[in-house]
């Protein structure tokens, strides 16, 4: 039977669980939108697995949530680009009622593609590919079965158009979108919501780091863009958290030249490919997921 969906401007907490609940994976957990993201499902109800690399954070973060809401907290530390790892995480969840995925992880090499290991360049797809699709195939057969539930994709406005110094994780971007946008239609009458989330700039620890505490245009916080998705979830395919991102979006793609898009997005990666970039320097426009060219739980 499919679960109806609410209309309502605001989800009760319990209409909430019983949407999506009782547990939600979260993907990418440890900080920023990534911890977001566990805070604000935490406050609506939800049971939490969190997933990220560095389990310290992990714990500490999981211990915050179960004091301050009282819900049950998994902790998960693993590579999300590892098959064996994914097929250990689907092992867990096969043993919980999860009803809500959040994709929030990615790895991001920054620089020229020429100067860029190759084994770097194919961890991208690894993590900000396979990842989430392996996920979301080995989830979605439990969540058509009971007629509800949710995913979400993180995605970023650098997967409009090519992105100079961070050509790869612009294209895995891209691909996760056209992947949501894809699942949505297939699952729209089955009571499964799907939702690819395109951010911009966020202040997240690694984008702080990069900014040098000056922020771009449009930027938001990681609650901003958390809350701007859980209200879009079940309601469209594809949400652009805040107004100017919005208009950035339109404008690159329905109204500029492809090469001038091209172009302007170089503007603002090409400091990525200079020597005296700093490690984690990422674009100030490319999204969450540009905030540090490593895999990272936020991203």
């Amino acid at each position: 039977m499919v679960a109806k969906r609410d209309t309502s401007a605001a989800w009760t907490r319990t209409g909430f669980v019983d949407r999506y609940g009782p547990w939600a994976l979260v993907a990418g957990a440890s900080e920023g939108l990534g911890a977001a993201y566990a805070r604000a499902l935490a406050a609506r109800g939800l049971d939490l697995v969190l997933v990220a690399r560095r389990r310290e954070a992990l714990e500490e973060c999981g211990a915050a949530l179960e004091r301050d809401h009282g819900v049950r907290v998994r902790c998960l530390d693993g590579d999300l680009g590892d098959r064996r790892f994914l097929e250990e995480l689907l092992e867990t969840c096969a043993s919980l009622d999860v009803g809500l995925l959040v994709y929030n992880a990615a790895h991001a090499p920054v620089g020229p593609f020429t100067s860029a290991r190759l084994d770097d360049l194919l961890r991208v797809a690894a993590v900000n590919v396979r990842g989430p699709v392996s996920l979301v195939h080995g989830l979605l057969p439990g969540l058509v079965a009971r007629g509800r539930g949710g995913v979400i994709l993180m995605t970023s406005l650098a997967g409009n158009q090519g992105s100079p110094y961070i050509s790869t994780y612009a294209a895995s971007k891209a691909f996760i979108r056209v992947f949501a946008e894809g699942l949505w239609y297939e699952l729209k009458d089955e009571g499964v919501d799907i939702l690819a989330c395109q951010a911009g700039a966020v202040r997240t620890p690694g984008y702080s780091g990069a900014s040098e505490g000056k922020d771009a245009p449009g930027t938001l916080d990681p609650e901003q863009v958390v809350a701007q998705a859980l209200a879009a979830l079940g309601r469209k395919p594809v949400v652009v958290p805040g107004r100017l991102n919005k208009v950035a979006a339109a404008l690159m793609i329905r109204l500029l030249p492809r090469r001038r898009a091209i172009a302007i997005m170089a503007g603002n990666t090409e400091v990525l490919a200079a020597p005296q970039a700093a490690p984690a320097a990422a674009s100030p426009t490319a999204s969450p997921a540009a905030d540090r060219p490593r895999h990272k739980d936020a991203p």
